[in-house]
């Protein structure tokens, strides 16, 4: 897993509607600041789909892993436009990356 790679790929695919910092704006998508541990549909001020509020997921290294696969497959109902990461490699170097730029 690399972070570094993660960043470009969250620069690239996710930035448009994420951001990471601590106090970030929520975009189209939520701030995913504190994401690890977090109940999906739980970041506050952030009007989420019934689907993603109510799916009782937890977010951590597997969640995700499967999540950012295919969101609408995961998560049926979610608003989340994004078609996924295929590759499992780029899915670990994006979740090296969440881990450390939601957490500091």
């Amino acid at each position: 897993m690399s972070a570094p790679k993660g960043a470009k790929i969250f620069k690239t695919k996710c930035s448009q509607c994420h951001t990471v910092e601590a106090g970030g704006p929520h975009k189209q998508g939520p701030n995913l600041h504190g994401l690890f541990g977090r109940q999906s549909g739980q970041a506050d001020g952030y009007s989420y789909s019934t689907a993603n509020k109510n799916s009782g997921i937890v977010w951590g290294e597997d969640t995700l892993f499967d999540y950012l696969e295919a969101p609408k497959k995961y998560i049926k109902g979610t608003k989340m436009v994004f078609a996924g990461l295929k590759k499992p490699a780029e899915r670990k170097d994006l979740i090296a990356y969440l881990q450390e730029a939601t957490s500091s």
